[in-house]
């Protein structure tokens, strides 16, 4: 099982009146996750230490610099909250994978675990987003390239299983 491992800080901004992680921030946050695990940009420094994925990643191989070829559009989403989160000094453990690679589509999962190294571990959320991938010029779905899908597919596993629904 290889999954990506993306460190992502929280701000203080980003909890709410009950003191723990709005539920419109955990979008962002998982949005953020997500391009510094799979969009390559010209930003050779990364703001988040030297234990984040990114520019460098094996998986980052979309272009996410202005003017680029993709597009990438969000389909659907869904997150599962287990555990309300709090604020924390230590950046969160987002853990990435992908459940399907498609024709012109991906599936990324997520699961929303405490700082690395921080006893009790907790699961916060689990999470799936759809992304097309679109040509930028006719504004229509493309596929997934060789290069794209060589570079996915060490990390296609299992998709999120939800709870079972009442």
């Amino acid at each position: 099982m290889t999954r990506l491992h993306v460190p992502i800080r929280l701000r203080w901004s980003d909890l709410d009146a009950y003191g723990h992680v709005n539920n419109a921030e955990m979008l962002r946050l998982l949005e953020e996750a997500r391009i510094q695990a799979f969009w390559a940009t010209d930003d050779a420094t990364d703001a988040h230490g030297p234990e984040a994925v990114g520019a460098g990643s094996a998986a980052a191989v979309l272009d996410g610099t202005p003017g680029a070829d993709t597009l990438t559009l969000i389909a659907r989403q869904e997150i599962e909250y287990l555990a309300p989160v709090p604020y924390l000094r230590h950046p969160l453990d987002i853990q990435l994978w992908l459940g399907r690679l498609g024709g012109a589509s991906l599936e990324v999962c997520y699961e929303v675990h405490s700082p690395r190294g921080v006893q009790p571990a907790v699961l916060y959320a689990r999470a799936v987003t759809t992304i097309v991938l679109v040509d930028t010029a006719s504004e229509r779905p493309r596929r997934i390239n060789e290069v794209e899908r060589a570079a996915w597919s060490p990390y296609l596993e299992d998709p999120v299983v939800f709870t079972q629904r009442v």
